[in-house]
């Protein structure tokens, strides 16, 4: 399977690329609006990768090019650039194109960080307002600690929550999801149930500022 992860120079995408790398034998290719940096970013993963014995094939492109062909197609921006980049890649996805979005929308305040959601309702529904309608979307990997999936040393035992409306595109999801060795996908129900699950990041990034040692806290639900 051919996944590219648009915006995959940055944390999420950066954890994403090295697990499903690592972890899988699937394609990989790392998409951002500078061709150069994406190819870049795709030579350190691929060392990365070989410093741990692994010989993988990364490859970089303009998101543009990333996006063509691939089976799955993973936003990994931030949430206000969401828009902009899935507009720009429209023309790339069809039905046989899932496409994910781990965004969420984030404001920081003096007291902490607060859910800031689209007029949409959440950044998964404003994505999916954005594609041709036969493009299934699907929001996972919402809630995941960045550095924690980037670091190959530490090992995983966490849940990410799989919200969308096309059945088949989210149990697609949740096999990816479940590909990677310590990461348990669970059925958050339809794409309507997004801003439930996005709104749990703020609250994790809120405990791992002020509490000593959780800085890569993540949920397990028991």
């Amino acid at each position: 399977m051919r996944i590219a992860l648009l915006g995959g120079t940055g944390d999420i995408g950066e954890g994403l690329a090295l697990r499903w790398a690592y972890h899988t034998d699937h394609e990989v290719v790392i998409g951002s609006r500078d061709p150069e940096k994406a190819r870049t970013k795709a030579e350190e993963y691929e060392t990365e990768l070989d410093s741990r014995g692994v010989e993988r094939k990364v490859t970089g492109f303009a998101n543009e090019m990333a996006a063509d062909r691939a089976d799955v197609v993973v936003l990994a921006v931030p949430a206000y650039h969401a828009k902009d980049t899935v507009e720009a890649v429209a023309d790339r996805l069809d039905a046989e194109t899932t496409l994910v979005t781990p965004a969420v929308g984030m404001k920081r305040t003096d007291d902490g960080f607060r859910y800031n959601p689209p007029k949409a309702g959440s950044v998964s529904q404003l994505v999916a307002r954005h594609v041709p309608d036969d493009t299934p979307v699907v929001g996972a990997f919402h809630n995941l600690a960045a550095d924690r999936l980037a670091n190959l040393d530490v090992e995983l035992d966490l849940d990410t929550l799989v919200v969308g409306d096309d059945g088949d595109a989210k149990q697609n999801v949740a096999d990816l999801a479940s590909g990677i060795e310590g990461l348990r996908a669970l059925d958050a129900g339809p794409l309507a149930n997004a801003a439930e699950v996005e709104s749990l990041t703020p609250l994790l990034v809120n405990l791992a500022v002020n509490n000593e040692g959780m800085h890569d806290v993540g949920v397990k639900f028991e």
